[in-house]
């Protein structure tokens, strides 16, 4: 080992300042700052103050500048519409300055909000870049959004105009947007002036008018619009994410820090040089896709795909093999949950077979716990490193990784290796002392945070106080549960309200999880506690099985329970397990756990706004009850 890590580590957390003072440097700033690190207001730390910049500028204009105008920065490939379309830098700078034109047209200043709601397309992108343009603060909202979830997110940024489109494509069907779009503007206490419809083929929208403005035709005619300069610690957008109370909570991420940490992470984690092609098969509404399809790839000087489709059925369980062929893409970061969909269709890689993949030197996961079983499949049949890498909206970028661009480490399935620099990563007892290695806590991030975490939530200070820093005084509590080893590796076992307690005995659901996966026949698996009035809590298993396994129920039951009490031991009280023929997921491909328990438990809940289809649910409450649970009242 050549000992980078550790230096890059302990610099950045005994001196942040020099530290990220240092990576600064990277990024174009109109004004440098006057302090690196603002620690006048704990717990409330600000990073570069006094700087100015624009984030536009920074990821499209300096490009075109220096050399990479006539490079590819966007492809855009959609299977479901059979449609392609690249932009390169200069193409891009002239479309983001002409949408920016429309806004300001629109009334649209500095530190207004503007909601974006919009399918997979290039637009998406080209929104958030030309609110970024005039400093404008962008929200997106996945699009297909209930219309009361989209209301309770106009009425809580309030925006001045919202960005859209008739329609969004699914595999087999089409949603229309518009319609509940305009649902939700009736709902809204605060109503947009003007809304921006992008006319998508498939299905046009019927316009309000004297409200609804086309897209296309407005963007023909725009004058071009300026880069603003802001503040590094003025907004530049707002990204809804679930709340306890159903209230969304609006992560503020700033416009400096943003920048700083995005260009930072694409040489430092994932080891991608300017002018390479990067994909991070997510989408636009989640953190994921504002960091890495938008942001990060774009500072950096990369290519980033923007892609309208799914790993199986667009058409096949080889359409993520297609795209890394033709694009030659160097970088994939996407969610386990896409390779468990893969593998559950071609368990033995035949279509990877079928593609040239020697352009990707690299797979990195995140948004789910990756078991090691997916992440030696993917592994073995790709041939690269598979880097299980770990973070959250909250926080925008990694806080622990096998940061490949500084020092590479011996991958152990099922962690996601150390805390990337910056992040003080801490595991907690419920009297806020460290833990001893090797035994599960509260997983905790000493403050200040680095640059690009959140700053605060939209309009809720307090709100945010009590949700992440009230519990540790002087940490960032990240609502995880898992533990160190013995090489200070990071492991995530779950939320911490996964952590149940079973007779006074404390177990992660993701170790079960783990167990189960192990199994030949298992493509997937859910494991989370439900109450019981002897122990507290049991913890109870849904599997999904591999394509064409024919396993009996019966079988699988005693096998899986066999292997758990050989592997975790019987105190675990593992005997509540089942198949299913899918998970409830949320559009991203997380697990709908905590609503499983809700049903389980036989509690009031109500239909996540991000679920993936809500008709599974039926089928869940049915695999439930033939376990003695969610009886039907």
């Amino acid at each position: 080992m050549s000992g980078n890590y550790n230096k890059s580590y302990a610099k950045s957390i005994s001196d942040p300042e020099a530290f990220w003072g240092d990576a600064a440097k990277q990024v174009q700033w109109v004004k440098p700052c006057d302090k690196v690190l603002d620690d006048s207001r704990p717990p409330f730390y600000r990073w570069f103050r006094g700087g100015e910049l624009n984030t536009c500028y920074n990821a499209v204009d300096y490009h075109c500048e220096t050399g990479r105008g006539d490079q590819l920065a966007i492809i855009y490939d959609s299977p479901v519409t059979n449609t392609k379309k690249t932009f390169t830098y200069n193409e891009l700078k002239d479309v983001v300055a002409r949408l920016a034109g429309v806004l300001k047209a629109q009334g649209v200043e500095k530190g207004d909000r503007v909601i974006i709601y919009m399918p997979m397309v290039a637009e998406s992108v080209i929104g958030m870049l030309a609110c970024a343009r005039i400093g404008a603060v962008h929200s997106v909202v996945f699009g297909g959004f209930a219309a009361k979830e989209l209301a309770s997110r106009i009425d809580d940024a309030a925006p001045k105009v919202i960005l859209s489109a008739s329609c969004g494509i699914e595999p087999g069907k089409t949603i229309a947007y518009k319609p509940l779009l305009d649902e939700a503007i009736e709902i809204a206490t605060e109503k947009p002036q003007k809304t921006l419809i992008l006319q998508r083929e498939q299905l046009p929208a019927d316009m309000i008018e004297g409200r609804d403005i086309d897209w296309l035709e407005a963007i023909s005619n725009a004058e071009l619009a300026d880069c603003v300069t802001v503040a590094a610690t003025d907004p530049l957008y707002i990204l809804y994410t679930s709340g306890t109370t159903g209230q969304p909570k609006g992560i503020v991420r700033d416009n400096g820090g943003h920048a700083v940490a995005m260009k930072w992470t694409m040489k430092n984690i994932y080891n991608i040089e300017p002018g390479k092609v990067y994909w991070a098969a997510s989408d636009v509404g989640w953190v994921v896709g504002h960091s890495y399809i938008c942001y990060g790839p774009l500072l950096n000087g990369n290519t980033t795909v923007i892609y309208e489709g799914k790993p199986v059925g667009t058409p096949d369980p080889g359409s993520f093999w297609r795209v890394i062929e033709e694009y030659n893409v160097e970088i994939l970061f996407t969610a386990p949950t896409a390779f468990r969909a893969i593998r559950k269709e071609d368990p033995n890689g035949e279509y990877i077979k079928k593609h040239n993949l020697s352009s990707l030197k690299s797979l990195f996961f995140a948004g789910e716990r990756c078991d090691s079983n997916t992440l030696d499949w993917a592994g073995e049949q790709l041939g690269v490193p598979v880097i299980d890498h770990w973070w959250q909206t909250e926080t925008g970028w990694a806080i622990a990784s096998n940061c490949l661009g500084i020092e590479s480490f011996p991958i152990k399935p099922g962690s996601p290796t150390k805390a990337a620099p910056g992040y003080d990563v801490q595991v907690l007892d419920e009297d806020g002392e460290q833990v001893t290695n090797g035994d599960i806590g509260a997983i905790a991030i000493k403050l200040p945070l680095p640059p690009s975490s959140l700053a605060t939530l939209w309009n809720a200070e307090d709100r945010y106080k009590s949700a992440y820093l009230d519990r540790y005084p002087g940490y960032y509590l990240t609502g995880d549960a898992g533990m160190k080893d013995e090489d200070d590796y990071l492991w995530i076992m779950s939320r911490i309200d996964d952590v149940i307690n079973i007779a006074g005995h404390r177990f992660s659901t993701g170790a079960i999880e783990e167990v189960l996966s192990a199994h030949h026949s298992v493509a997937e698996c859910a494991v989370f506690g439900v109450a019981d009035s002897f122990k507290g809590e049991l913890p109870m298993g849904l599997v999904v099985l591999k394509a064409n396994e024919t396993i009996s129920v019966e079988d699988l039951q005693s096998e899986l329970i066999a292997m758990v009490r050989e592997r975790i031991g019987a105190v675990a009280a593992f005997k509540l397990v089942t198949q299913v023929k899918r998970l409830p997921k949320t559009r991203s491909g997380k697990i709908l756990r905590n609503t499983m328990r809700q049903i389980a438990d036989g509690k009031e809940w109500s239909m996540p706004a991000t679920i993936d289809d809500p008709t599974i649910l039926d089928e869940i409450s049915e695999a439930l009850q033939s376990l003695g649970y969610a009886q039907a009242k």
